[in-house]
């Protein structure tokens, strides 16, 4: 009873009701240049290879890691050197959004499709809206590393990803089922608007008690993060630690990638206020439900147990899009696979961000957190973003032969059934790392050095 007491004091304090506001600015963004995107280039009658190459406009989430240095070294004029990078990334944030808005609005020809020198354009604004969602994401992270004390850290994670979904609700659920009424480009102006949720939080936050002295020059803010981090680790340690961070999602990626083609006009043909209400509505509520039962697992687990344990669940869930595909069009098939995929999916987020949040040492933590975060996107964006394009592609196209393969002839969409147990084997290499560096026996505690003429390093 009092673990309880004490645990709800922590989800009570201001600090975690900024956290929990910042999650949501965080997650804002990046749903503009994702879900919500491939939604409009479905729309607009792209191809699905198109549409996975075009996953690479969120290449700045997997490159943060190149300017984050700076982020750590330089202090803003106003709200110090955490809230001040997140106001300034916040700000052009509303202006990007807003940009991005404007070119929707002017870039379909009479005929319906997309202008091919407008297209070129709207890439380059969605990638410097992604720059400045992954430099926000640089700023919040540091500021929840430096906020957070041990016992903190499974209520961070999961408020953090609570208010992640609750914008990916917003920018699913609602913005497909408005889109149908009021068009992209206007659910796009008013996503601008919501984000000043995140600045006025930014200006509201509490200071993080735990200011540890920052680099004194450039050189050490990009070489030492770096040195500390193997050091701290050992080589060997540090680099299946790495991979396995690469790894981890990569099948989740997958399916994440091409669920919104799969479920709308290139594959089962759900309506888009369908796939809303479904996916980016219910889902997004399973998602919330996982993520915050993953953070009170947390605690009680360790963090290297729960990624066994959330990472296998994970792996696992993505056999409910495979049904789905086998079935055919079926709407309490829809509910059961995205329900399924977006529980197992929230409690391994919630497991993950705690683990790579006990990785941080607080002096480097923007550098640190967003190199660690960078290798996620590597494998979300970088790697299931073109491949699983580009694999979909060519097994959809490959109907009438995959016919031919036991347990695929009777399926609705054989391509589509194979691509989602390929997803199954993906998630394998990053589970097979966790011997290495998580022991099923161990508890993964980092120890930081302590700078006695600076105690807030502590």
């Amino acid at each position: 009873m009092k673990e309880f007491q004490s645990l709800w004091r922590v989800f009570q304090s201001q600090k975690m009701v900024a956290i929990l506001l910042l999650g949501f600015s965080s997650g804002l963004p990046f749903a503009l240049t994702d879900d919500s995107f491939r939604a409009w280039m479905t729309r607009a009658q792209l191809d699905l290879s198109t549409i996975g190459w075009f996953s690479l406009v969120s290449l700045p989430y997997s490159l943060k890691f190149l300017w984050s240095p700076f982020l750590d070294r330089f202090i803003p004029p106003v709200l110090g050197r955490r809230r001040g990078w997140m106001a300034v990334s916040q700000v052009g944030l509303i202006g990007a959004i807003l940009a991005l808005a404007l070119q929707m609005a002017l870039i379909v020809n009479q005929d319906g499709q997309p202008r091919s020198l407008s297209l070129q354009l709207l890439a380059l604004t969605a990638l410097a809206l992604a720059f400045l969602s992954a430099t926000q994401d640089i700023a919040i992270d540091a500021y929840r590393a430096d906020a957070l004390e041990e016992r903190e850290v499974g209520a961070g994670a999961s408020l953090t990803i609570l208010g992640y979904r609750i914008a990916l609700l917003l920018t699913g659920w609602i913005a497909f089922n408005l889109a149908d009424r009021i068009t992209w480009h206007w659910v796009y102006g008013l996503m601008a608007l919501l984000m000043l949720i995140g600045l006025i939080t930014s200006f509201q936050a509490p200071e993080p008690t735990r200011n540890a002295r920052p680099p004194e020059t450039l050189e050490q803010a990009v070489v030492q993060p770096f040195l500390e981090f193997f050091r701290r680790q050992g080589w060997k340690q540090a680099v299946f630690t790495l991979v396995f961070i690469i790894l981890f999602k990569l099948g989740d990626a997958m399916v994440a990638k091409m669920a919104v083609p799969f479920l709308g006009g290139k594959g089962l043909g759900f309506a888009d206020a369908d796939i809303g209400n479904i996916r980016q509505g219910m889902g997004l509520v399973a998602t919330i439900v996982g993520t915050l039962a993953g953070g009170a697992l947390l605690s009680q687990l360790g963090i290297n147990r729960s990624l066994w344990i959330f990472g296998g669940l994970q792996a696992i869930s993505n056999l409910g899009y495979f049904a789905l595909a086998v079935v055919g069009k079926n709407y309490t098939a829809l509910v059961l696979a995205v329900n399924v995929e977006n529980f197992c999916g929230g409690l391994g987020t919630a497991g993950f961000l705690g683990f790579l949040i006990s990785l941080c040492n607080p002096r480097f933590s923007a550098t640190q957190f967003a190199l660690l975060s960078s290798l996620m996107a590597v494998g979300r964006d970088f790697l299931a973003g073109p491949a699983s394009g580009e694999l979909a592609q060519r097994l959809t196209q490959a109907t009438p032969s995959l016919q031919a393969i036991p347990g695929l002839a009777e399926a609705a969409e054989p391509g589509w059934a194979l691509f989602f147990l390929i997803t199954l084997v993906a998630a394998i290499p990053g589970l097979a790392l966790l011997p290495f560096f998580a022991p099923w026996n161990s508890s993964n505690r980092n120890s930081f050095p302590v700078d006695e003429n600076n105690p807030g390093s502590r």
